[in-house]
């Protein structure tokens, strides 16, 4: 029974999907991003999240500025690039107190400074306008 354009059936609601053409230009836009070389976007892209946090890292003597690093992980159809920092002292990540804050010896607090956020969503924004064409909004998910 047709009601409404909706199409009842048992009680049930149903959408229907009408469409002209075919599928030709999406199929050929995901065959293309199936072709693209991800490990050379990804190095390139964690070498830029690299120079940008040396760049935004508050420094004092520098250390923390210069200590990034970045690995890239693949495993089955996901990639990642992990972006570290290798300045620890007595056990203590110094690049993570900066961003967070940590408290003092004598009772008092240093609050952090949101320095690494800001630059891993600019490198992500590049990252994506240059492989969607600005077609793709990440979302992330906390």
């Amino acid at each position: 029974m047709l009601n409404e354009g909706k199409l009842f059936t048992q009680g049930v609601d149903m959408i229907v999907i009408k469409h002209k053409g075919d599928f030709e230009k999406t199929t050929a836009f995901l065959n293309k991003m199936k072709k693209r070389k991800v490990n050379s976007v990804l190095n390139k892209y964690g070498k830029r999240g690299v120079e940008l946090l040396a760049a935004s890292t508050p420094t004092d003597t520098g250390k923390t500025a210069e200590s990034w690093d970045y690995d890239i992980v693949v495993q089955k159809d996901r990639y990642e690039i992990i972006w570290k920092n290798s300045n620890v002292n007595n056990g203590v990540n110094i690049a993570m107190i900066l961003q967070y804050g940590h408290g003092t010896r004598q009772g008092g607090y240093v609050r952090g400074r949101d320095y690494i956020n800001p630059v891993t969503q600019q490198v992500f924004d590049e990252m994506a306008n240059e492989l969607w064409g600005g077609r793709l909004l990440i979302h992330e998910c906390y």
